[in-house]
């Protein structure tokens, strides 16, 4: 497994090795020994899985707040999604700034999105599926959100906002520049 540091050091790509022959694939995804001295002492206490039909699907950017702020370890199960985490720590060297990852079935590569970030994905393939694995329980009263493609991020997505699917809740959230401080 090769643990890459993003250039915001607490984003990590992780890319297991797969071990193919004519049957097909094996691939190591999780080992808590490397994970803990890669990435950190972190307990997954839910699995998460979503499917996206149309390609252009849009989920996000999404986080919750203490006590019930979540880190998420996320692998394309199926398909290609274009996986983003955007530091909105204001304490942070790198508040605003994101980190976007292609993660897809064909590599098994993963992205840790670590408390402290907003996440979403936008789907590259019809009927995509992703799993997460999170450090907390989803937590209605505690999620929060930021307009996925507010142009104060400049994250650049791979669909317009004319053609990408949207949910009606995703349409709604606050700019980055209203969002309360939540994790200061």
């Amino acid at each position: 497994m090769i643990f890459e540091h993003c250039h915001i050091s607490d984003v990590v790509k992780i890319i297991p090795k797969r071990h193919a022959d004519p049957r097909g694939h094996f691939t190591e995804l999780f080992r808590l020994d490397l994970f803990k001295a890669h990435v950190g002492d972190v307990t997954f206490i839910q699995h998460n899985q979503s499917m996206s039909r149309p390609a252009g699907t849009i989920r996000g950017l999404h986080y919750q707040i203490d006590p019930a702020a979540q880190g998420k370890l996320v692998r394309c199960a199926r398909g290609a999604i274009l996986d983003v985490a955007v530091d909105i720590r204001r304490s942070s060297p790198t508040f605003g700034q994101h980190v976007a990852v292609e993660l897809s079935s064909e590599t098994d590569s993963q992205l840790w999105v670590p408390v402290g970030f907003a996440h979403g994905f936008c789907t590259l393939t019809p009927d995509a599926e992703v799993w997460y694995a999170v450090t907390n329980t989803y937590s209605p009263e505690h999620e929060r959100g930021i307009l996925w493609n507010d142009p104060d991020l400049a994250i650049d997505w791979p669909v317009s906002a004319q053609a990408a699917t949207v949910g009606a809740r995703d349409m709604l959230q606050p700019r980055f520049k209203d969002y309360a401080a939540d994790f200061a």
